[in-house]
């Protein structure tokens, strides 16, 4: 442990750099992913559904991969997985921008997902690096750095798009992404000491759905997977279908939509910066979670309503409450998930947790673009009202349970 603690400074950096770089490459597309689609779509109504699906089959691609990922960070080290995923990104964007018919559009995105386990892959590197009684802040850091990242993303996604064409962000992704494994191959130092690696790994550990049932299991986490389970449905409903609600709604262009989705990598660096600080003084990490879910809903209840009045300042004051909860949510919830294990079972756990999150981001978006056809543009953020107030109720019976 004494080699991994001498390491720590720069594995810290790296892995900070990483998120950034991470951050910038899966934001970059958001913005023209609906343009990117429509030469291939014969009816308009299709398009949305289309668009959704895009964002379900990564998701569907994650949900089996995880586990894998997780168990093979676990026996391996975290170093290989994680130069292994950069390099599926780079060559997913790359092949979703040379394009050309819409399975080519899904081959991308397939392969993107089936090696896009690089995120829970980080949070287990993180976690070993650092004590448990200091990862709810580390957790925040790296949540700071994705929103940095995601800040510059969708921006320089909608420039891009604006100046060389719709497809020039996911060149420009693709070579982000493969810098960044590139500088992991050479400066990377590995985190997870021999000592605490998995001993072998066995065919349960690879079944996704034997993984989501052996987590739900563990006593005092089963509540809180639970809730964020009902966090992440609405979630990746919402940023599945943004960029085409925006263009369907208030009639915005690639640059404005980058614009306008780097709301939310701004509220990471300010929640990180200056709020969450406070927050863990006064606060645990439950209490936490909940404040970010409470804003979460409340941002919901702002995009419905700006729907309905066609009011662009509801919808932009409704993306800034909904960011700010999505950027305390995210650091408590990984804290409190990564202090339920010990060093041999954090690929695990975060693996897990990482398969449901997928799960909750095959049903969200297909979901979601299924209600804004059929229901109307505001059904994905009333769906989130009511999910978060669901998720909500959860949370607060773990805590009385807990407390018992």
């Amino acid at each position: 442990m004494s080699e991994i603690k001498s390491n720590n400074k720069h594995a810290l950096v790296f892995g900070l750099i990483s998120v950034f770089l991470i951050g910038i490459g899966f934001s970059i597309i958001t913005p023209v992913i609906p343009f990117l689609v429509q030469p291939y779509i014969t009816h308009p109504g299709d398009q949305a559904m289309v668009v959704t699906l895009l964002m379900s089959v990564y998701a569907v691609c994650m949900f089996f991969s995880a586990p894998v990922l997780g168990a093979l960070s676990d026996r391996y080290g975290r170093r290989p997985i994680l130069i292994v995923s950069l390099l599926g990104a780079a060559i997913g964007f790359f092949v979703f921008g040379i394009g050309g018919a819409l399975w080519v559009l899904f081959a991308g995105r397939i392969i993107e997902g089936i090696t896009g386990g690089s995120i829970s892959t980080i949070f287990a590197y993180f976690a070993d690096i650092t004590p448990p009684e200091q990862r709810t802040k580390y957790f925040g850091w790296v949540s700071a750095m994705a929103g940095a990242g995601s800040i510059m993303g969708p921006t320089i996604g909608g420039l891009l798009a604006t100046s060389f064409g719709y497809t020039a962000p996911l060149y420009f992704g693709a070579v982000i992404a493969l810098l960044n494994m590139i500088y992991g191959f050479f400066f990377m130092p590995e985190s997870l000491h021999a000592k605490n690696r998995l001993e072998k790994i066995t065919p349960a550990r690879l079944n996704p759905f034997l993984q989501l049932f052996n987590i739900l299991s563990i006593k005092n986490l089963n509540r809180l997977l639970i809730a964020a389970f009902l966090l992440w449905v609405p979630s990746g409903s919402l940023q599945a279908i943004m960029s085409q609600f925006t263009i369907d709604t208030f009639n915005w262009k690639p640059a404005l939509i980058g614009l306008v989705f780097s709301i939310m990598g701004f509220q990471d660096i300010i929640s990180q910066a200056f709020i969450m600080p406070q927050l863990l003084k006064k606060l645990s990490d439950k209490h936490i979670a909940m404040l970010g879910m409470g804003a979460e809903l409340i941002g919901y209840a702002f995009i419905a309503t700006s729907t309905f009045a066609a009011s662009v300042p509801l919808f932009i004051i409704g993306f800034f409450v909904f960011g700010f909860g999505d950027s305390v949510f995210g650091p408590s919830f990984n804290g409190m998930l990564s202090k339920s294990v010990d060093a041999s079972e954090q690929g695990r756990i975060q693996g897990g947790s990482q398969s449901i999150q997928s799960l909750a981001r095959i049903i969200g978006p297909i979901l979601g673009g299924a209600i804004y056809v059929s229901l109307g543009h505001a059904a994905p953020a009333v769906m989130g009202v009511i999910l978060l107030a669901a998720a909500i109720l959860v949370l607060y019976k773990a805590k009385q349970v807990s407390a018992q």
